[in-house]
């Protein structure tokens, strides 16, 4: 689904992104831990696209297609749906039409995917204005829901969220990256991944969401550099246990 080859990445004058290597399957579900700065929403907003974010050196496919200098919107077009951390305020522009133009080509009804995330109140109000942090989640969701990506790139999905909003939040990513958003009530789950193939790169720092989702394999991202391969759980009950000082071992 996606495969990143010796990626380095500059904002300004500075390299964020240090030779990243990492192939993510189709179906699969990866973690990225890491401490502030050490460059992983970088990573993401780099595979989404987005300017400031300069690829120095590296070769970024995605289905096979080289994107490493492609549009953003051609990103999306391919595939590639992302949930920000922190996404703008846009006056003037209502969430309805928004999570429309998500849709794109898909038929979706947006009043029952709203109900989904308990969103419907906010339906008629301008993108992210006035809104709380999980509020901002359950609008980041929608739009996702409706684009139906193939690749779903998570910015720490738990950030900024109370624990009411996190079991909501939890339950609606494990059913994206399940492909379970259209599925029909007489499909087993195995019947289901099989034909969503939908992968997942999350950005945690808590690994709460790590509660709420089957996630296959994970690293550490420390100051620019991928370290620590292991299965996600072992790696937060690591961190937790000794911080991040074994990746500096591990680096140096």
């Amino acid at each position: 689904m996606l495969k990143i080859e010796d990626l380095h990445v500059n904002i300004g004058d500075k390299e964020v992104l240090k030779g990243i290597n990492l192939e993510i399957r189709e179906g699969e579900t990866f973690i990225l831990f890491g401490p502030n700065g050490s460059g992983k929403t970088s990573l993401l907003m780099t595979l989404m696209g987005f300017g400031g974010y300069d690829v120095t050196q590296g070769k970024i496919t995605f289905k096979g297609v080289d994107i490493t200098h492609a549009p953003t919107y051609e990103r999306a077009r391919l595939g590639v749906g992302m949930s920000f951390q922190r996404p703008p305020t846009i006056h003037g522009l209502r969430t309805s039409h928004l999570v429309q133009l998500c849709a794109r080509e898909h038929e979706v009804d947006i009043p029952e995917l709203a109900d989904r995330v308990n969103f419907t109140d906010f339906l008629d109000r301008d993108i992210n204005d006035g809104f709380s942090g999980g509020e901002i989640k359950r609008s980041e969701l929608l739009q996702l829901m409706a684009q139906r990506p193939s690749l779903v790139l998570f910015d720490e999905p738990e950030s900024g969220v109370d624990l009411e909003n996190m079991q909501l939040i939890g339950k609606v990513c494990r059913q994206l990256l399940d492909g379970r958003i259209d599925a029909r009530p007489d499909q087993s789950l195995k019947q289901i991944r099989e034909q969503a193939n939908t992968s997942g790169l999350i950005i945690t720092h808590t690994g709460y969401i790590l509660d709420y989702v089957n996630a296959d394999r994970g690293q550490v991202l420390y100051n620019g550099h991928l370290c620590c391969e292991a299965r996600p759980r072992d790696i937060l009950e690591h961190i937790r246990a000794n911080g991040y000082q074994e990746c500096v071992r591990c680096l140096n």
